[in-house]
């Protein structure tokens, strides 16, 4: 006998002996309704379940256990590779991030090497202009950048009075050593009155940042008691 045909067996009969325990009931109960129809049906049915050997109707049990196995096995499967799946997709998006991670971190890497060699390069030339001007001389050029100019500054102007020094140079010239007022004759950084007072200093004082600013320096310190003091008296009187 099939699987199938053993199912059917098995469905038939527990059909059958419920409508037999129903008939039984009817007659206990006295219930007009059952008939001498309904107890030959009855015993038709018991002599169906009847036929169906025992050792079928455990195969019949068996059958259905293993349907229900190989389902759970099925949904098992299922849940497993959705899982799987699940577990792929979180693995790829790390490793997207991981990426994208060490190219930010590779551009930012680039960024400091490039920010730390400018840095070096403003300390060497800051340096070189320190040491020559601890030596009381400077090469003198055709021109100089602002940027030149503040670093002589810096090198001849000590380290507390250089911010008062340079909010006067500022306001005086803009760090601009060639700076000449038309109408009174004021020159240069400091805007010397007239230019020529810093000869005193050297004679390249029109062409030579250095010298202005040695004679400024001294100025300051002569008349206010420093660059400090020259910028306290010029915020009242805008000049000094």
């Amino acid at each position: 006998m099939s699987r199938i045909s053993a199912v059917r067996g098995f469905a038939v009969a527990s059909a059958t002996a419920v409508t037999t325990v129903g008939a039984v009931v009817g007659v206990a109960s006295g219930d007009p309704q059952t008939t001498s129809n309904d107890f030959e049906a009855t015993a038709a049915d018991m002599t169906l379940l009847a036929d169906i050997p025992a050792g079928q109707q455990a195969q019949v049990q068996t059958a259905s256990l293993t349907q229900q196995a190989d389902a759970q096995a099925a949904a098992a499967d299922s849940s497993a590779r959705k899982s799987a799946e699940e577990s792929a997709r979180l693995q790829a998006a790390k490793d997207a991030t991981a990426k994208k991670q060490a190219a930010d971190d590779e551009v930012q890497r680039a960024a400091d090497e490039a920010k730390k060699k400018k840095e070096e390069e403003e300390r060497a030339s800051r340096s070189e202009v320190r040491s020559t001007a601890a030596s009381g001389s400077f090469t003198l050029q055709s021109s100089y950048t602002v940027a030149e100019v503040q670093a002589i500054a810096r090198s001849i102007v000590p380290g507390d009075q250089f911010q008062c020094f340079s909010n006067i140079v500022q306001r005086e010239s803009t760090w601009n050593y060639l700076a000449e007022n038309p109408s009174s004759g004021a020159y240069g950084l400091v805007q010397s009155y007239p230019g020529n007072k810093m000869a005193s200093v050297g004679a390249d004082w029109r062409t030579n940042p250095a010298t202005q600013i040695k004679w400024g320096l001294g100025y300051m310190n002569e008349r206010y008691g420093s660059p400090c003091g020259a910028w306290s008296y010029w915020q009242t009187h805008h000049s000094y």
